[in-house]
């Protein structure tokens, strides 16, 4: 059975996730957050004593999910192709449906940096199976060979960046039709499986 105490935290955690995405860490307010909650601030402080120790608690659940995610696809892919892809799909798919967490890193990113690398650490993301699976392809005469960090930055810059920068893509080249941006992200993981697989594999089919 779940205690009254975890229900309450899991109630601020919830309420403050809230909050954050709507006003950002510096716009929230702990009154908003414990109204969001149903709680008196009072209670709000005795679980959290500041602002900024309950923006740490709530990037953490949330970056924590992101890192399970890449560390499950990095473990459980065979060839660099298919990691490419499977960490594409799944990792814009998130952030779709989570699409405050890249102001969330880089707000932390800022702020602890060494917090973020805790969390990769914490949950096992190894960082030497990607050079295993380049070697593995380069060998078998599949890919043309890129070392790892260039790899994972080309793939994450490029799904990270249509949603940081959503307001000059849909305000801007998309003349600020909502739809239309949808569409792209609809077709955003598909162009940049295309856009690496052309530029890694040796024999393109596509």
């Amino acid at each position: 059975m779940v205690s009254v105490t975890e229900n309450t935290e899991q109630k601020i955690i919830d309420a403050a996730c809230k909050v954050f995405i709507q006003k950002g860490m510096d716009g929230a307010r702990m009154q908003e957050i414990a109204d969001e909650a149903d709680i008196n601030k009072a209670l709000l402080h005795y679980y959290f004593r500041s602002k900024s120790k309950l923006f740490d608690r709530v990037f953490v659940e949330i970056f924590s999910d992101i890192v399970k995610l890449l560390g499950e696809e990095i473990n459980h892919s065979t060839e660099i192709i298919e990691l490419i892809e499977r960490m594409v799909n799944n990792y814009i798919h998130l952030i779709r449906e989570r699409p405050f967490v890249p102001d969330f890193v880089l707000h932390e990113l800022n702020r602890h940096p060494q917090l973020i690398v805790q969390q990769i650490h914490q949950y096992g993301m190894d960082f030497s199976k990607f050079q295993l699976l380049i070697d593995e392809g380069v060998l078998n005469n599949k890919i043309h060979y890129i070392q790892p960090v260039h790899l994972i930055v080309n793939v994450l810059s490029m799904c990270i960046f249509p949603f940081v920068a959503k307001p000059i893509i849909m305000g801007f080249m998309l003349n600020g039709d909502e739809a239309k941006y949808n569409q792209f992200i609809d077709e955003r993981a598909g162009h940049v499986v295309s856009f690496i697989k052309s530029s890694l594999l040796i024999n393109n089919p596509e």
